[in-house]
């Protein structure tokens, strides 16, 4: 299957873009100095343009690899563009790596240049500079003054001006675009490494083709994007984020907000009032959790009210997903509008209006909850491979618990054990400097295998179960998906995460991080003394309160599925710390290496 798409690359629809921009409407919003700044789409492509142009001045080439190590921010949009226009091949890190890891990602890539964030950044690549002949330049983002003197690096800011002062504006876009008419969608746009659950990771390489058509198939899902203003916090090094909260948002005409950080969400939220967010189900779940904890602390009365607005709002979602009407349940809508639900969406700004979740499998009650206060929540499905997008649900097709039909432009078929196996020209070459990994991933037909379990539901619909690898085979030969049982257990307001051992075990156990913020909640009402989160997780009471927790979520399931042992976990799982990814995932095989004398205790006794 090829791309219909009308374009040869992603500079080219960049272009036509800022050429057909919204009366003025500007494309980015940003925060600096306190201060919430905007950037319209002609200020946008003056800046990517006059950087492409000192890029090229600095001898970076068609072709040539080149890293970007930053936070989001604006420069990571202008950078990513401009390196994309001249037609090189933009690397973006996680800039959580350290300076090890970045330097063998950038000696596999062989990268000509880097661009970071600010002078931390900068220092992790100053440690291994010496060691890569081919990494001639670094360029900093940041107004900060160098920590370093020396002719391989600059300041980014400095290079755009460079670039603006080049000749005439006239001439600046003659050049630019004879750059860009040499794209071919053949030619690799960008190069994101995986993060290597096993060895070294890998880089996906992914054509200007590749994310042109998942562009094409995913805005096929999500119409009249000009309405929408999005708040974007998600990594953009991550492909999600990238693919769906830039690309598809911006091409789409959105005003895309940036979050200054995951932990200033919140407050970006009240202070933007954004109507769409790309998002994971961790954000979801969190804000879930939230609103009941809050409403227990109301009087017996509002609780009542509260439960009586949410089943009206189930009610009258299911009607609208049926295209149905009842005009009692309208009534009843009507009254738990006004009474609760529009107050539950004046916490999100009062503008809220769509959530696109990604990345992990949302649980049914968490979308439910979203659509019975009058939010909807799309849920899609993808991995890097694939550009990413491979599913998601639509607006006027929406079955909570799937992640929708495949994209239009793609094929998506099931293997004899219900991988799921996907083709089309959204499908990544290859893996950088990996002939026999790429040869394992995609078959002599064209098929990318995923790694994921899937079903399809009876409106034709796919259903993810879990990941392959993460199939539990009991000593007893049952097989247990743990994710679904997870996601079941996390629902309690006592426990944050949930990772369940099993693998060839007789029975199985969990590892648990609680909620802490509850648990002292907790302390105090027990009279429970304790001068940290090892004693409070040690005292019987509080071990009992989560047993009876876990036995209350596992009541439906079968004897083999329910957890029989479990240990609480003193700390939180957290990024820094390596348990959990940049977009909220578990990692369960750095979890249990990493407490693997516990679990070891939990079979032992």
């Amino acid at each position: 299957m090829t791309s219909t798409t009308k374009y040869k690359s992603i500079p080219e629809r960049f272009l036509d873009r800022c050429n057909l921009s919204f009366e003025g409407r500007p494309a980015f919003r940003y925060k600096k100095n306190d201060e919430w700044l905007e950037l319209h789409y002609n200020e946008l492509r003056d800046k990517v343009f006059c950087l492409a142009l000192s890029l090229m001045e600095l001898g970076i080439r068609s072709g040539d690899r080149v890293g970007i190590v930053s936070e989001n921010r604006i420069e990571w949009i202008i950078s990513s563009l401009a390196i994309s226009t001249i037609g090189a091949i933009d690397v973006p890190l996680f800039p959580i790596l350290t300076s090890k890891q970045e330097e063998a990602i950038f000696r596999d890539c062989t990268a000509t240049a880097v661009i970071v964030s600010n002078n931390f950044q900068l220092s992790k690549i100053l440690e291994f500079k010496d060691n890569l002949n081919s990494l001639r330049h670094i360029i900093l983002m940041s107004d900060e003054e160098l920590s370093i003197k020396d002719v391989f690096v600059h300041n980014l800011n400095e290079l755009i001006e460079r670039g603006c002062n080049f000749r005439t504006r006239e001439d600046r876009e003659l050049i630019i675009c004879e750059q860009i008419s040499k794209i071919n969608p053949d030619d690799l746009l960008t190069l994101i490494y995986t993060s290597g659950t096993t060895g070294d990771p890998k880089g996906v390489m992914l054509t200007h083709g590749n994310l042109l058509a998942n562009i094409d198939g995913a805005s096929s899902r999500l119409p009249e994007l000009h309405k929408y203003e999005s708040l974007m916090y998600l990594p953009l090094c991550h492909s999600y984020e990238r693919l769906a909260g830039f690309y598809v948002l911006f091409f789409g005409g959105t005003l895309i907000t940036l979050a200054e950080s995951i932990e200033a969400v919140p407050s970006n939220v009240l202070e933007v009032k954004p109507s769409l967010i790309t998002t994971v189900p961790k954000m979801l779940e969190t804000i879930k959790k939230k609103v009941y904890i809050s409403i227990e602390k109301e009087s017996k009365i509002t609780q009542r009210i509260f439960k009586w607005a949410l089943d009206v709002g189930r009610k009258k979602s299911l009607l609208d997903s049926e295209n149905k009407s009842n005009s009692f349940v309208n009534t009843q809508y009507r009254i738990a509008e006004k009474l609760v639900l529009s107050k539950l969406r004046e916490k999100l700004g009062g503008r809220m209006k769509l959530f696109i979740s990604g990345g992990a499998p949302l649980p049914v009650e968490v979308g439910h909850f979203f659509h019975a206060i009058g939010i909807t929540v799309l849920q899609g499905y993808g991995l890097t491979e694939a550009s990413p997008v491979v599913a998601i649900n639509s607006l006027d097709n929406n079955e909570i618990g799937t992640i929708g039909l495949p994209l239009p432009n793609l094929n998506v078929k099931l293997a004899e054990d219900g991988e799921i196996l996907v083709k089309g020209p959204n499908v990544m070459k290859g893996y950088w400097n990996d002939p026999v990994a790429s040869n394992i991933a995609i078959d002599g037909e064209g098929w990318l295998y995923t790694g994921d379990i899937g079903e399809f539901t009876d409106k034709g619909n796919l259903k993810i179960t879990d990941r392959k690898k993460n199939i539990f085979v009991s000593s007893g030969g049952k097989n247990i998906a743990p994710q679904p049982i997870e996601n079941l257990i996390s629902q309690s307001r006592y426990i944050d995460n949930c990772v369940l051992i099993g693998d060839n075990r007789e029975y199985i156990t969990a590892l648990i991080t609680p909620n802490f913020e509850q648990l002292k909640t907790l302390a105090d009402n027990f009279e429970i003394i304790c001068n940290n989160t090892t004693e409070l997780i040690s005292d019987s009471r509080i071990i009992q309160l989560i047993k009876d927790e876990i036995d209350f979520y596992q009541r439906d399931l079968s004897k083999f599925e329910r957890i029989r042992k479990f240990r609480l976990l003193s700390e939180p799982f957290s990024v820094n710390g390596g348990e959990l990814s940049p977009k909220m995932s578990i990692k369960r095989h750095i979890v249990e290496r990493k407490y693997s004398d516990l679990i070891e205790m939990m079979y032992k006794s």
